[in-house]
């Protein structure tokens, strides 16, 4: 299986989800982008969606920011397809959000958790070391910020509450709630 779609099964299994296409046929893998995309257009009949990767994030060993990428246009894919079905609208904060706290879980989480120690790097690596490619001060770059900011003091709310005390099912529980809340009650869960 390739990595979006292992990423995709792990994220739609965690949730709960039955329903969400397959990201495969929605996938562009192109030479000439450095950064992940993901194009969305509304018509009349639905929505069209096309998630956009650079090459290198399909190869056999993508670095860290790759595998990264890919966690994000298929959160962003699985987001905007669950709430295209269930007919609710989203945002790009949400989307943002909801694809920091996907990279946590696929990356520190599932199958099974790091350890402690290693969950507290990948947490600086995510969260601390992060390079923005939008300036501070504009809307774009002002909302990675916020996603990032909220995201980290979610997930460590979530190591502290739930992995430490391995309170697994708990966790995906909370999870589950957290992934199908609007944008304004998953920030009131960050905070």
């Amino acid at each position: 299986m390739s990595l979006p779609g292992t990423i995709q099964k792990r994220l739609c299994s965690y949730y709960g989800l039955d329903s969400v296409p397959d990201v495969g046929p929605f996938i562009e893998a192109r030479e000439d982008i450095l950064r992940e995309r993901v194009l969305v257009r509304e018509g009349s009949d639905g929505i069209d969606v096309r998630v956009e990767l650079p090459e290198a994030a399909m190869g056999p060993t993508p670095s860290l920011d790759l595998v990264c990428q890919v966690v994000e246009g298929v959160s962003h894919f699985v987001l905007i397809a669950e709430r295209a079905r269930c007919e609710l609208p989203t945002s790009h904060l949400e989307l943002e959000f909801q694809a920091e706290v996907d990279k946590f879980l696929i990356l520190g989480v599932l199958p099974e958790p790091l350890p402690s120690l290693e969950r507290v790097r990948l947490r600086w690596r995510l969260f601390d070391a992060v390079r923005y490619e939008d300036a501070a001060g504009t809307v774009t770059g002002d909302r990675y910020r916020l996603a990032n900011r909220m995201a980290e003091r979610f997930v460590d709310r979530l190591d502290r509450e739930f992995l430490r005390r391995s309170r697994m099912r708990e966790l995906r529980s909370y999870l589950q709630r957290f992934f199908r809340a609007g944008q304004t009650a998953k920030l009131e869960l960050a905070a």
